[in-house]
């Protein structure tokens, strides 16, 4: 008594194995669920493969889909860009001195180009300062930069 696999048990399994993969944080068992889609669409067209033959072309597939999206497609999809990073995009940068603090507000410095949307931020500084001196970002505190002279 033997047992065959028909090409909608693949696709079942692969279903399956797609849905399951809403359940996992992994993103491997998409893979494998793929692999088994492309084992039940071989089989449709090509119904006298053996079980082994079956198993072991799954195999191949979900290894194969598993290293394509980790090796090229993940890879692809990073954001390279500085956007959520904004005490690192700033830092370092030099600006020029607007208007000076004092005990009701803060000093104001521009950028010679937009730095986060916006070329003119509102400081805090340790030094002391001029107008039209050139300053430094070492730090961010709340939506002010905190500023060293250069």
């Amino acid at each position: 008594m033997g047992f065959d696999l028909l090409y909608w048990h693949w696709i079942v399994l692969g279903i399956g194995l797609m849905l399951f993969e809403l359940m996992l944080p992994s993103f491997t068992a998409l893979w494998f669920g793929l692999g088994a889609i492309v084992v039940g669409l071989l089989l449709l067209f090509f119904p006298g493969m053996s079980l082994a033959a079956q198993v072991l072309l799954w195999t191949l597939f979900s290894i194969f889909f598993t290293v394509f999206w980790f090796k090229f497609l993940k890879p692809m999809s990073v954001d390279k860009t500085k956007a959520g990073l904004s005490k690192e995009a700033i830092l370092g940068e030099v600006g020029q001195v607007l208007t000076l603090p004092n005990q009701s507000r803060r000093g104001t410095l521009r950028f010679p180009a937009p730095v986060l949307g916006a070329d003119e931020w509102m400081f805090i500084s340790q030094d002391e300062l001029n107008v039209g001196d050139r300053v430094r970002v070492t730090d961010v505190s709340g939506n002010s930069l905190i500023v060293a002279k250069q």
